[in-house]
């Protein structure tokens, strides 16, 4: 995994034009570490999908995997660059109606903020596809 301090600015700044990515920081800016299935509910994401972009964030040295269980769990790193924190900063706290979105549709997940044990059994992939207005990949 690459070290955050030797990332040149253009490629974080191609990792927050895509918009799944965006909301995904935005997401771990407000909230902290959240589980795979918390992001699937608030962005209304395919798994896949989902897991694909924390990968890229990943790879790029801006999140780090915890897992629990069945269960993974994805944070900001604590070693970011000032310059780094204060864009995810703006971006996560911006004008920007469909991340302003997300953080409320969080909240209204059932069992949050312990929510993965929430999905009655079944594991956070299978539960994302019954979340309505999911994509499918």
């Amino acid at each position: 995994m690459p070290y955050v301090s030797s990332m040149d600015a253009q490629r974080i700044f191609d990792a927050v034009t895509d918009a799944t990515r965006r909301r995904i920081l935005a997401l771990l800016v407000a909230g902290g570490e959240l589980c795979v299935c918390e992001l699937i509910f608030a962005l209304r994401q395919s798994q896949p999908k989902v897991s694909r972009h924390l990968g890229v964030l990943k790879e790029l040295g801006l999140v780090l995997p915890r897992r629990e269980g069945t269960w993974m769990f994805y944070r900001l790193r604590d070693d970011l660059p000032r310059w780094v924190t204060d864009l995810l900063a703006a971006l996560a706290y911006g004008a920007v109606p469909e991340l302003a979105a997300d953080r409320p549709r969080l909240a209204t997940m059932p069992g949050y903020p312990r929510r993965c044990l929430a999905t009655n059994g079944r594991t956070p992939a299978h539960a994302a596809t019954h979340i309505e207005g999911a994509d499918r990949p």
